[in-house]
């Protein structure tokens, strides 16, 4: 229940009443707002979503505005709620990639990676993971972030009316989900990385289709990054606003180009490596203004930084040859086992088939039972954290010694960094709420999860 009242204090003259003020405690805000409407109150409230193009996904704003100045901001979250993390108690720990890919579906890779650290810790393979199988990784995130980044900048110049912005980015990006296209037979949700390493190596040809690929995505982010930082009216929408200076980022808890805008240096792959990640040759870009404009700044240097290590770990693949393994030699982990492609579609071979059904009974038993219930992983818990296109991306997992896991939980960056839409928003003008959610970047799939 909401309680709205109205108090007139009324002066010696009369014929002069003070403005009346309003008091509004509990309650939901299309009520309060309501009430509000009743008693005369003057100020606006506009609600902006769930709905909107410019929401990245179906985020309510609540905004409370006196002309064209923004006096309160509110984000109303929870219109795309899934349930992953509680299916996920329902799944063997195999089948937890499955859905945890689906949470930040413009990143669903990072959420595949984050996932398989956490369960490899708790099973205490984390150093037996094949190299090969690490540098995949590191590849695959790479591609992208890059991908995700285009997304950001894209829709970020889409939502300003800039339509070309927009084409640009979705044109550089289809290379990439070419790529993931050829290697793990989706654009997204991939399902890709798994515990104790990747489902396959990659296809015959394919470092040489990344090559021929980086060469659009390069030409397509440097035709976009030539075009947004001169742009005098992207200048005027971005410059200033949405500002959020580094004691307000650590106060908020903001992670990834956010605070990196505001100068500290602060990425997992450099302050706690994962996957091998100490071993690349890369730089963590910053800012100093703390604005839309630095955060976009920021993105684009990372995408030129992304694809420096995407060339390090091409070499470093075509190192190591086509038979390196790329799963955990335990078989009573590695799962899928001799994977191949045939006429109905992608399974096990048929030779690997053949060979546990006639020759080892014990294996097929074994293969049966991977399959239908799961390997166990040892009652614990682990924590584990990647660096995400939007931040921290932190994965921590509970194990009671079954074969599913007892509790998944995900601190996914666009829910921490949603926490600076008042921030940014508030004493702004209403246009600028749209550049400012856009430089946060939100992805509501991974909010609500």
């Amino acid at each position: 229940m909401s309680n709205v009242h109205a108090t007139r204090p009324v002066r010696d003259d009369e014929a002069t009443p003070d403005l009346p003020t309003f008091e509004a405690s509990g309650g939901d805000w299309s009520t309060i707002a309501e009430e509000a409407s009743r008693l005369g109150e003057e100020r606006i409230v506009v609600n902006m979503g769930p709905q909107h193009p410019s929401t990245h996904g179906v985020l309510r704003l609540m905004l409370e505005i006196e002309g064209e100045t923004v006096t309160e901001a509110r984000a109303g979250i929870g219109y795309l709620h899934t349930g992953i993390e509680k299916n996920m108690e329902f799944r063997t720990w195999t089948q937890g990639v499955t859905f945890c890919t689906r949470m930040d579906y413009v990143a669903p890779l990072f959420q595949e990676a984050g996932y398989c650290l956490a369960v490899e810790k708790l099973l205490g393979i984390t150093d037996d993971v094949p190299e090969k199988a690490s540098v995949i990784r590191v590849l695959m995130m790479e591609l992208n972030r890059i991908a995700s980044h285009f997304i950001a900048l894209g829709t970020g110049g889409n939502e300003l009316g800039a339509t070309t912005i927009m084409t640009l980015a979705f044109q550089g990006r289809e290379h990439i989900l070419q790529v993931f296209e050829l290697i793990t037979g989706l654009r997204m949700n991939h399902a890709y990385i798994r515990p104790g390493g990747v489902v396959q190596d990659l296809p015959p040809g394919a470092v040489d289709a990344i090559r021929e690929a980086l060469v659009g995505v390069r030409k397509f982010a440097g035709d976009l990054q030539k075009l947004m930082l001169a742009n005098p009216i992207l200048k005027l929408r971005y410059q200033g606003v949405g500002y959020l200076n580094l004691a307000g980022c650590m106060a908020l808890g903001m992670t990834g180009p956010i605070l990196r805008s505001a100068g500290l240096p602060y990425d997992v792959r450099k302050a706690n490596p994962y996957s091998g990640y100490e071993t690349y040759d890369f730089d963590v870009p910053t800012g100093s203004d703390a604005d839309a404009w630095d955060r976009m700044v920021v993105r684009f240097e990372e995408m030129w930084q992304s694809i420096h290590i995407v060339e390090q770990a091409l070499d470093r693949l075509a190192a190591l040859g086509p038979n390196a393994p790329v799963m955990v030699a335990d078989k009573k982990i590695a799962w899928p086992a001799q994977l191949a492609v045939g006429p109905d579609g992608q399974g096990n071979s048929l030779e690997h088939i053949k060979d546990i059904m006639g020759t080892s009974m014990e294996a097929l038993i074994h293969h049966f039972k991977l399959v239908t219930e799961g390997f166990r992983v040892r009652a614990g818990q682990a924590w584990t954290e990647v660096e995400h296109p939007r931040g921290v991306l932190g994965v921590h997992v509970v194990s009671d010694g079954g074969t599913h896991p007892y509790r998944a939980h995900f601190r996914d960056p666009s829910f921490n960094n949603l926490q600076a839409v008042s921030a940014m928003c508030e004493g702004g003008n209403l246009a600028d709420v749209v550049a400012s959610v856009a430089s946060i970047d939100p992805v509501l799939g991974g909010v609500d999860r």
